[in-house]
């Protein structure tokens, strides 16, 4: 049996990589500092975690006194309330986030966790992907390691990234023509089955699509060097803008090292009508498969209105840290691991 954290020899022999989180957090910070960000503390509270159909909250009750109690939530990402800090004015802001994840563990997931969140206005998605692959760089000279690891595989951050637009990774490394198959569910189905994947009959387009993504595209990314994987059809990026060339696509990305997620990142999107939209489709897919959905927040879509044009990206930072400390497992980079 493990002993707990607290354990005296076990929190002496975990103490050593949970300082060198410390000098990695300081050293991003000071990044950000050198790019004139403002780091800004969004409130976790909020009227809703999120509207993405496969993401979970912690619920709770406002109680105000006298008054009756309503449903609040712990955010899943800082995003609505640092949008609306874009809203009020603001540039080039940046959050060391506390967000909480429900249904979610194991050896890249807790589900409380520490994402770093920052976000550009009046500036292309192009500028945040680089923003992305510098903190990277940031981390591992910090740890003083010659490369991100995990399990085995190495990532040299310092390294030019590569690369890779979806619909490429797709047809590299699935045999998949993605463009010739968008929101036809049947297409795709027998494109996987002739590449020997799984197919549920219960299965739709985007359970399909995340399928051929977990199973054959994200364990070939980020070897020897960073993946910026690009250009996600329209439906897998729910808060993102359409790509100017093609409005199929998404300017939306997503960060790899060593076959692991680091980072999601958008052009965000600014029209509060089409994000309403894409919420209440999100939340009618959530009901059915989940048996349940999430309030919009009607704040949040009121200052969307408003809002500059911007780019922000989702960086998780305890990942960032277990690769360039060498960690297997995120608790081993945590101050105190969820108890299950």
């Amino acid at each position: 049996m493990t002993s707990p954290f607290w354990d005296r020899n076990r929190h002496a022999d975990r103490r050593p990589a949970l300082l060198l989180r410390g000098r990695i957090k300081a050293a991003l910070r000071q990044w950000f500092a050198g790019q004139d960000f403002t780091e800004v503390e969004c409130g976790a509270l909020q009227v809703s975690p999120g509207n993405e159909t496969h993401l979970h909250g912690f619920a709770t009750l406002w109680q105000p006194e006298g008054g009756e109690p309503s449903a609040r939530y712990l955010h899943t990402s800082p995003e609505f309330s640092a949008k609306k800090l874009l809203s009020a004015g603001e540039t080039r802001i940046v959050d060391f986030a506390r967000v909480y994840r429900n249904r979610e563990s194991g050896a890249l997931h807790a589900p409380e966790f520490t994402m770093v969140e920052w976000y550009r206005a009046n500036a292309p998605y192009a500028d945040v992907m680089a923003d992305a692959a510098a903190l990277c760089r940031t981390a591992q000279a910090a740890a003083g390691r010659d490369a991100l690891t995990w399990r085995g595989h190495s990532s040299d951050a310092m390294a030019e990234p590569e690369t890779l637009t979806v619909s490429d990774a797709f047809a590299r490394h699935a045999g998949i023509d993605l463009p010739a198959m968008l929101d036809d569910r049947d297409a795709l189905a027998a494109a996987m089955a002739a590449a020997d994947l799984t197919v549920r009959a219960d299965d739709n387009w985007s359970d399909l699509f995340s399928r051929v993504i977990v199973t054959r595209i994200e364990p070939q990314l980020g070897m020897g060097r960073l993946t910026m994987l690009s250009e996600y059809p329209i439906a897998e990026a729910a808060l993102a803008r359409p790509c100017p060339s093609d409005p199929r696509f998404a300017e939306r990305f997503e960060m790899y090292a060593c076959g692991v997620e680091l980072a999601n990142g958008f052009g965000e999107l600014t029209d509060a009508a089409e994000q309403r939209r894409r919420f209440e489709a999100d939340m009618a897919e959530k009901l059915r498969i989940h048996g349940h959905a999430y309030p919009l927040d009607e704040d949040f879509l009121a200052a969307l209105e408003h809002m500059p044009q911007a780019s922000g990206v989702a960086l998780g930072f305890d990942r960032l840290a277990m690769l360039a400390i060498g960690a297997r497992h995120i608790d081993e980079v945590l101050w105190t691991p969820f108890a299950p």
